[in-house]
């Protein structure tokens, strides 16, 4: 690896850091750059996702303040997000590649409808609870259930390839939830960590000799900063101003993933 490479790589994985902790899409910085260098898209996805779990470290120690008070929910979304990561894991070592990429443009376009749609789901949904008699931020059996059910699927999708499982995870939580948009980013971050570690477990378990080591640590420096920076920025954010700055890179991310 020459000199170039090794600042190329460190670089995406800051600016992977930093986007993971703000949206959530940051492995459609890294990926691409690994495979760039010629690195298989396996071998790719495996050092990334290694590299990775440092960003989401930092960034989610950042958002620590917005997780308080989420527990009673999160205690069931974490459970759904390391079963859902560890089948992914597993599929990605058995199936081919495709079988995954190909269905990722559609998912990632149906997220950003919902983080768009977000707050008129969310006006329904209290109007619907103050008519029955609920209190507005009650979150019933119903919707636990949804919650879980969809955290579970973008883990399953986290584990087989993790980008832009962020904005899926805004997505589902948007449409579920009345909560505000940086709480459902600490509770994103969080659960993207998981889902990165149990897939890292696993990558490195059955498959440590087709991890790159050498990108994996430049990717893990990198984004330990990154995520530390965008924690710190992307806490200053208005709900509208983190909202818009997740369509516009899900809106490049989705380019790169049909250009690509």
């Amino acid at each position: 690896m020459s000199a170039v490479e090794m600042i190329v790589i460190a670089v995406a994985g800051f600016c992977a850091g930093g986007i993971n902790a703000i949206v959530g899409s940051g492995t459609l910085v890294t990926f691409p750059t690994l495979v760039a260098f010629g690195y298989p898209p396996v071998v790719a996805t495996m050092s990334n996702a290694v590299g990775l779990v440092a960003g989401g470290v930092s960034g989610t120690w950042g958002y620590r303040r917005e997780l308080r008070g989420q527990w009673d929910r999160l205690r069931w979304q974490i459970p759904a997000s390391v079963l859902g990561a560890a089948l992914g894991s597993w599929l990605l070592l058995r199936l081919p590649e495709k079988a995954f990429t190909t269905i990722v443009p559609v998912l990632l376009v149906a997220a950003l409808v919902l983080v768009v749609t977000g707050p008129r789901i969310q006006t329904w949904a209290r109007a619907r609870a103050e008519a029955a008699g609920r209190t507005p931020d009650h979150v019933g059996t119903g919707r636990m259930l949804a919650l879980t059910a969809g955290t579970f699927a973008v883990g399953v999708y986290g584990g087989y390839f993790t980008a832009a499982q962020g904005i899926l995870l805004i997505g589902v939580m948007g449409a579920l939830l009345p909560e505000s948009m940086q709480r459902m980013n600490a509770a994103k971050n969080l659960l993207s960590l998981l889902v990165n570690v149990v897939a890292a477990v696993a990558y490195t378990t059955v498959a440590f000799d087709r991890i790159d080591w050498a990108a994996a640590g430049l990717i893990a420096v990198g984004s330990l900063v990154g995520g530390s920076v965008g924690a710190r920025y992307g806490r200053r954010l208005s709900p509208t101003a983190l909202r818009a700055a997740i369509v516009v890179l899900g809106v490049i991310g989705l380019w790169r993933l049909l250009a690509g």
